[in-house]
């Protein structure tokens, strides 16, 4: 049986449904300087922890402030926007599925400790599951974020029990970048992508899903659905 579980940014992002609000809020900052916030500059970012998130877009868009006021615009927009998020079709049940069956599951987000808390509002249920929580854009071990393996060797460290070998660990996904991260860590990873993601920034991922509700557990020794 494969033990471990790491719902990253991926399962993080498709427990709280936040990508699209990350794009509203976006949009938002960007708007005021005659800027598009496309799909394409998106995938580019996806993955990525706060800080560089940050300094890429104002490098990329051109954007007339630092990255620390990008920070500050999009949080004041953020922390009004992400206590309204939904949990995505499946991500509850296959949570806890595993946690029945005593699987060890843990959190690696790119995101900061705050915005994990305004996520998570309406569901703390589902998050007391995990058995640890690694946010990236706050955790000081963290030095490098996506695509380097960083959180997710971080966060297959703080199990109680020592994993054996990274590929031990089965990695939840929808970021290119944070599917490049989970390989550099030596990890499986399962993808599920957004639908207008180009297929061949999905070729890394050792299995590409349309949603959480396909995913067959026992494709990967883990026990099956009742």
């Amino acid at each position: 049986m494969n033990p471990y579980i790491m719902a990253t940014a991926s399962l993080g992002n498709h427990l709280p449904d936040t990508e699209d609000l990350y794009t509203i809020a976006t949009q938002e900052i960007v708007s005021q300087y005659g800027k598009d916030y496309t799909w394409e500059i998106k995938t580019t970012v996806m993955g990525f922890i706060g800080r560089d998130v940050a300094v890429a877009l104002v490098e990329k868009m051109q954007l007339p402030m630092t990255p620390d006021e990008y920070l500050l615009a999009t949080s004041e927009v953020l922390c009004k926007l992400f206590p309204t998020c939904k949990l995505l079709p499946g991500a509850e049940r296959l949570l806890r599925h595993l946690h029945s069956k005593g699987v060890h599951i843990a959190l690696a987000t790119s995101s900061s400790r705050e915005n994990y808390e305004l996520k998570t509002t309406h569901h703390g249920s589902v998050f007391q599951l995990f058995k640890h929580i690694v946010t990236g854009s706050s955790d000081p071990e963290v030095k490098h974020g996506k695509p380097a393996p960083d959180i997710f060797l971080i966060c297959a460290s703080r199990f109680p029990e020592p994993v054996p070998h990274p590929s031990s660990c089965l990695v939840f996904e929808d970021a290119p970048n944070g599917v490049k991260a989970a390989r550099a860590a030596g990890m499986q990873v399962v993808m599920v992508p957004d639908p207008r993601m180009d297929p061949l920034l999905t070729q890394e991922a050792t299995l590409v899903l349309k949603s959480l509700e396909d995913f067959k557990p026992e494709l990967f020794g883990l026990p099956a659905y009742d």
